[in-house]
């Protein structure tokens, strides 16, 4: 589906990305998939080093390519006075930067909040870190493996007997990224409505309070009744029955039945009557206390069943279920495509001719179906020339001293 008049709530905001890896460009991503004209700043020759994680041909991954669509790519090189310089005047430019340097790093290149606000007192610092600018711990490194581990994430994730284990995905790095979009977001309306002092500009992300801020109550829970939480592999702790089943023919399903009207219809759909009339099985608490119970009755009906035929039947009854899709099975789906989730572009992937991709769509939709992508990742420096010349006026020769 190909949405012609874009709707773009941020354009006429412009960001300049400093950022690496995945928390930061995450936030520049949300902004630029929105409007925001976003200039990514990379170091000469290698660029962020994304453009090589997952490469599995060419010279830049599809997780560059995803991450840093919508922006533009520009080479200059921050550890040399010129390049900070060249930071400087573009700052004059911008409504936001945006970075994800160690603390102390943009300090100790005369780039810190007090010199950029000299520049551009209406800037926007957007600062993500592991552990925050500020305590004890800010000046120490970390990825998000470490942040959700610190955020209490990991420990929750896997099963009871073994060691927990970490998500697919960067998640800690995620999570950041979209608050640090929020805050930047929120920023800049405000400096619509009062004039912004430059403490109330600077947003301050760290990736361990991202992740501890979406572990729900796991804190109240200790401190009011000393509970502590601990990994339940495919449930969630106090809630039944919610799992992952077997099916006949070699997949396996999820079904949320956890809801007490819910739970009614499940047990009879399954067939068993006995479990829907237990008097200790109207509620959550019984239904988890006999977790294991009710989850073997469950598995015993749907090892019986293909996943489509078991689907088909808990849809009919009002059951919450689903598939566990592959990256193939979320390419054919018809709700993703209805809702233009899926947008496709050729690209370069190291082969002889570019190859049609399709890359997830925008979040959250507006209007119908997911806005455009305007382009996947750039090519490094894609957008030096363009982007010095006219900003700051450079002339070619110039240009091709800083790259």
């Amino acid at each position: 589906m190909l949405i012609t008049n874009a709707i773009q709530p941020l354009a006429g905001v412009r960001v300049l990305e400093l950022g690496n890896y995945i928390a930061a460009p995450t936030a520049g991503r949300m902004l630029a998939d929105f409007g925001a004209e976003v200039i990514k700043v990379e170091r000469p020759v290698t660029g962020d080093e994304l453009r090589n994680w997952r490469l599995y041909s060419g010279d830049t991954s599809m997780l560059y390519r995803t991450i840093n669509r919508n922006k533009k790519s520009i080479v200059v090189d921050l550890k040399t006075e010129r390049g900070r310089q060249i930071i400087l005047d573009l700052v004059k430019h911008c409504d936001v930067l945006l970075e994800n340097f160690r603390p102390g790093t943009l300090e100790k290149w005369g780039l810190g909040p007090e010199a950029l606000d000299r520049v551009n007192p209406d800037l926007v610092i957007t600062r993500i870190s592991a552990f925050g600018q500020t305590g004890p711990m800010a000046d120490r490194p970390g990825f998000a493996a470490v942040a959700e581990a610190v955020g209490g994430l990991r420990e929750l994730v896997g099963d009871p007997d073994r060691p927990p284990v970490r998500t697919g995905v960067s998640i800690g790095d995620s999570i950041a990224g979209i608050y640090a979009a929020f805050g930047t977001v929120m920023t800049l309306f405000q400096r619509e409505r009062v004039k912004v002092p430059l403490s109330q500009r600077i947003i301050d992300v760290a990736l361990n309070e991202s992740v501890l801020s979406v572990m729900e109550s796991l804190v109240p829970d200790y401190l009011a009744y000393r509970v502590t939480r601990k990994r339940v592999g495919g449930r969630m702790e106090g809630i039944a029955p919610s799992n992952a089943y077997p099916c006949a023919d070699g997949t396996s399903i999820i079904v949320a039945g956890n809801g007490d009207a819910i739970f009614q219809r499940y047990m009879h759909t399954i067939g068993r009557p006995d479990l829907a009339t237990d008097p200790e099985l109207q509620t959550n608490a019984g239904r988890w206390h006999r977790r294991e119970e009710v989850d073997a009755a469950i598995g015993e009906w749907t090892i019986r069943h293909n996943r489509d035929h078991a689907l088909k039947l808990l849809e009919e009854a009002g059951v919450p279920c689903g598939p566990i899709y592959t990256a193939a099975d979320i390419c054919a789906d018809e709700q993703y495509a209805a809702r233009n989730m899926i947008q496709e572009f050729d690209v370069d992937v190291g082969a002889e001719e570019k190859r049609t991709v399709g890359f997830p769509g925008i979040v959250p939709v507006i209007g119908p179906a997911s806005l455009p992508i305007r382009n996947v990742g750039p090519d490094l420096g894609e957008h030096t020339r363009d982007v010095l010349a006219t900003l700051l006026g450079l002339h070619d020769d110039e240009i091709e001293d800083l790259t």
